[in-house]
């Protein structure tokens, strides 16, 4: 008799729906079970308001945690940047798979880098994050640019680019990977100049916290699509986050780089950057040691990095802040 299918819950996107179905079939592989997409609604999906107005961070979450709560789904893919950072106390992260590229990237008309783009470009971004180093970069580098917030999916969003409206937008590169449209991006921008959002790239595979020998037994089976590097990283990227006391509509920027001397992986340098929407001041700074052992060494240094920023004056330019 074949075992019962797994429910898988996730967001209704083109964008949700590509990588909960990758998901679904590394999860089918490593249990032998079939999973079925459930797709669900959330408030994040409905509303037209801008991410910053609506509480940034959680409003893509909210309504398949509680589809996972009520038992309608037996486990939810998440985009790891958006979930919140305090866990919820019956839910848990039972797998962060490998990374895609965390990177921001370009989609401009005309085939043009960021560094071509006309004078007066009006570049479209969500993320007031993007919005803050895109303009810190263009005052440093001698560029009039006009940063324009925009919402919507990836087609709504390469579509301004498309009919004339934007001169360029700035999307993740992960998301375009997912969805098989890398090959549009006219520039993939270095996280030298563009810091992406903490966890960038990264899904989080979440499900209930154990409470009975069914939920133990899918902890334990997501567990084996955790790659321990993935989470490490994001975990100290979260930590600075949460340390910030910043959600994901608060212009911070974080990556945790795992450094490595040939095959052998030797240290982490965790970078946060934190600055107001149009650039003209930035708190960007950075740590290297050793990889973090543990769960907890990695929210160590997290927070210790978000100490360092806050000293530094990063605390009174998240003005922007979701109330």
């Amino acid at each position: 008799m074949t075992e019962k299918a797994l429910r898988l819950g996730t967001r209704r996107s083109k964008l949700a729906m590509a990588q909960s179905g990758q998901v679904a079939d590394a999860v089918s592989q490593v249990t032998g079970r079939p999973v079925e997409l459930v797709e669900i609604t959330t408030y994040g999906d409905t509303s037209r308001e801008h991410l910053a107005q609506i509480g940034g961070t959680g409003v893509f979450v909210a309504a398949l945690r509680d589809a996972l709560l009520r038992g309608e789904v037996d486990f939810a893919v998440h985009s790891l940047k958006d979930l919140p950072t305090a866990q919820h106390e019956d839910l848990v992260v039972a797998a962060v798979p490998e990374r895609e590229d965390p990177r921001d990237v370009v989609v401009a008309r005309d085939a043009r880098k960021l560094t071509d783009l006309p004078r007066g470009a009006r570049i479209g971004t969500g993320a007031p994050r993007r919005m803050a180093q895109l303009n810190a970069y263009a005052r440093t580098h001698g560029m009039e640019i006009e940063t324009v917030p925009i919402r919507g999916n990836v087609d709504t969003r390469i579509g301004y680019v498309r009919s004339g409206e934007l001169d360029a937008v700035v999307l993740a590169a992960a998301g375009l990977n997912r969805v098989g449209r890398i090959d549009e991006v006219t520039d993939f921008l270095s996280v030298d100049t563009v810091l992406p959002a903490p966890g960038q790239g990264a899904l989080a595979i979440e499900c209930r916290a154990g409470h009975t020998a069914q939920d133990a037994a899918l902890i334990a089976a997501l567990a084996e699509l955790d790659d321990p590097f993935t989470r490490v990283a994001v975990t100290a990227e979260r930590s600075l986050l949460a340390a910030l006391e910043a959600g994901c509509s608060a212009p911070v920027g974080a990556l945790a780089d795992l450094l490595a001397d040939g095959q052998t992986v030797k240290e982490m340098r965790l970078r946060g950057v934190v600055g107001t929407t149009d650039g003209s001041t930035l708190v960007q700074l950075s740590t290297t040691g050793p990889v973090p052992g543990t769960h907890e060494g990695a929210l160590a240094l997290g927070r210790e990095l978000a100490t360092e920023m806050l000293a530094q004056g990063a605390a009174g330019l998240m003005g922007e802040r979701a109330l």
